[in-house]
């Protein structure tokens, strides 16, 4: 690691029953660790719990941040694979939100004896519709979405995060998501944001050698139904669960659904 404090690097906290087996929550775009908050008091009663920011994230050391590394997903992937080999974690239950998902089935690939569950929460291996596929998004869609946000991220951000949190009736929630997009700062933002939308991983999903929980929501702007099906088809002996929520974070507009479902996928709870 070349001296690095990978700890440091990514504001690695840990919290929950020290010694217990092992769930690590990572974060989407936009976001940071705050984003699992509500989710963390369930999971820290039979776990313990890790949560990160991913560099150019939340409380991440910034200094750290390069767009060579980070303009695929494999350099967040990398940001996984190096915690884990600094706390020395094995047995990981994984659980990523949303691009997170990705970088989970790739960081079990890249290191596949730390990892011993994935849980991916409203997942997308590929958010542009390619032949039969339905990704939700034309390549219009996403070429708009990004010429958009690299010209006015603030505005972007404003616009798209009520969309992608749905729940128009809580709107403190789109709030919310607005708020920790705008906390990010733009060029990082605008490397993550080509690197998630314009990513394809549908290829790696065959080789996930894990037990797999597929979490979705009943409407999702940005991973509608399809996709979660799609998701549960391409990975061996996966299991699919349908949460009774809309919108894309479901650890924030049902947090307890979320948490229910993460415990009865590990054994923790009935």
């Amino acid at each position: 690691m070349n001296g690095v404090n990978v700890a440091k690097r990514n504001n690695v906290t840990v919290t929950g029953q020290r010694g217990a087996p092992v769930v690590m929550l990572a974060h989407g775009f936009g976001c940071d660790q705050n984003m699992w908050r509500l989710v963390v008091p369930a999971l820290a009663e039979h776990f313990e719990v890790v949560l990160f920011d991913y560099v150019g994230a939340g409380r991440s050391d910034l200094s750290a941040w390069s767009e060579e590394r980070y303009a695929s997903l494999d350099g967040y992937a990398r940001d996984v694979v190096e915690i884990c080999r600094e706390l020395d974690l094995r047995d990981v239950t994984f659980v990523g939100h949303s691009v997170s998902s990705m970088i989970g089935v790739l960081a079990a690939a890249r290191e596949p004896g730390r990892f011993a569950r994935l849980v991916l929460v409203t997942p997308s291996p590929r958010y542009i519709d390619d032949g039969d596929y339905r990704g939700g998004f034309s390549k219009a869609d996403i070429e708009e979405l990004l010429e958009s946000l690299d010209a006015n991220y603030l505005g972007w951000s404003a616009t798209m995060a009520p969309l992608i949190m749905g729940n128009p009736d809580r709107p403190e929630l789109g709030q919310e998501l607005t708020n920790s997009f705008c906390a990010t700062d733009p060029d990082v933002a605008r490397v993550f944001a080509h690197a998630t939308f314009l990513s394809d991983n549908r290829a790696d999903l065959a080789a996930v050698a894990v037990p797999t929980l597929i979490l979705e929501c009943t409407q999702d702007f940005i991973a509608p139904r399809e996709v979660g099906a799609y998701v549960h088809a391409a990975i061996p002996g996966s299991t699919l669960v349908t949460l009774d929520a809309t919108g894309h974070c479901p650890q924030l507009s049902a947090p307890e659904a979320t948490a229910q479902a993460i415990l009865s996928f590990t054994g923790a709870a009935p």
